[in-house]
C-alpha cells in the first residue's frame, strides 16, 4: 500500500502535469482505467447526482465510501473528493479518511468552500489535515481553496495565505480551481513549496501550457460526468427527431459489460 501512496505522489511534477480525469461511478472509472491512465479521481457533483442528492452539502458520505469500495479492485490510484470531509469535527474526518485508505484510496481532495457559499476558517480545515496527516501519513492530502471558485474579492492573496497554512498543517498538493491564468498560476507555483492542481477549462490553457506555469496536476473535476450526460440527451433528441446519432468512439455493449468482472476474474 505504501508503494502505491509513494507511486502517486511520484506523479505529481511540476512543469509535467499528472492529467487527473475523474470518474463517478463503476463505469467510468473501470473505462478509464482500462485506457490506460495511471490515476483517477473522483468527482463529488457526479457521484451526488448519480444517487439522487446535493452536491457539497456533506450528504454523500456513504455514498463516497460505497463507491470507493467498488473501486477498489481496479488496477488504477485512487483519489476520492471528499468534499470539506463531511463534518467539521477533525477526529471524524480523519477517522472517514482512515477508512477509505483502507481500502486503497492513496489519495483525497479536502476543500473549504461551506455550502452557503462562504469559506471555512482555515485554523478548522487545517486542523482537519492535521488529523487526517496524524491517521495516515503517506496519504497524499490535496487541500483545495475555493478563493477564486466562490469569486471572493482579491483571491490571490487569500489562497497564498489558506495554503501556507493548510501546507504546514501536512497538505501535500494545493488545488485552485477558478483560475487557469498563467500569471496567476506562475505566482502560486513559484510561491508555494507543494504541488499545484488546476481545473482544466474547457477553451482554456491544455496540459503543455499548464505544465509551464509550473502547474503539477491538472483535474477535469465533474466536466467528464457533464460531458457523458449532454451526450445522452444529445443522442436521445436525435432518435426523437430522426436524425443520426454519433457512433465514432461508442462503446459497445461487450465492452461495457466486460467493465464488471465475473466471479472468477
Amino acid at each position: 500500500m505504501i508503494d502505491r501512496r509513494a507511486a502517486f505522489h511520484a506523479l505529481h511534477r511540476p512543469g509535467r502535469p499528472l492529467l487527473l480525469p475523474n470518474a463517478w461511478d463503476n463505469a467510468s472509472a473501470a473505462a478509464l482505467a482500462a485506457r490506460g491512465y495511471p490515476a483517477i479521481g473522483t468527482t463529488s457533483l457526479g457521484v451526488a447526482a448519480t444517487t439522487g442528492l446535493p452536491d457539497g452539502t456533506a450528504a454523500t458520505a456513504g455514498e463516497t465510501l460505497a463507491l470507493a469500495r467498488r473501486l477498489a479492485g481496479l488496477p488504477v490510484l485512487l483519489s476520492v473528493d471528499v468534499e470539506g470531509g463531511f463534518s467539521d469535527d477533525p477526529a471524524e474526518v480523519a477517522a472517514y479518511v482512515a477508512e477509505l485508505a483502507g481500502l486503497g484510496v492513496v489519495g483525497i481532495n479536502l476543500e473549504d468552500g461551506r455550502p452557503d457559499g462562504t469559506l471555512a476558517d482555515p485554523e478548522c480545515v487545517a486542523d482537519k489535515i492535521a488529523a487526517v496527516k496524524a491517521a495516515v501519513p503517506d496519504l497524499f492530502v490535496n487541500a483545495r481553496t475555493d478563493t477564486w471558485w466562490l469569486a471572493v474579492a482579491d483571491p490571490l492573496p487569500q489562497a497564498l495565505a489558506r495554503a501556507h497554512a493548510y501546507r504546514a498543517a501536512g497538505a501535500d498538493g494545493i488545488f485552485v480551481p477558478g483560475t487557469v491564468d498563467d500569471a496567476t498560476l506562475r505566482v502560486l507555483t513559484e510561491r508555494l513549496d507543494a504541488p499545484v492542481n488546476a481545473l482544466h477549462s474547457p477553451g482554456g490553457p491544455g496540459l503543455a501550457e499548464l505544465g509551464r506555469a509550473g502547474v503539477a496536476r491538472v483535474s477535469t473535476g465533474s466536466l467528464l460526468f457533464r460531458a457523458a450526460l449532454g451526450a445522452a440527451l444529445d443522442a436521445a433528441d436525435a432518435i426523437r427527431v430522426g436524425g443520426p446519432t454519433a457512433s465514432a468512439g461508442l462503446p459497445s455493449y461487450a465492452e461495457v459489460q466486460a467493465l464488471v468482472p465475473t466471479d472468477g476474474d
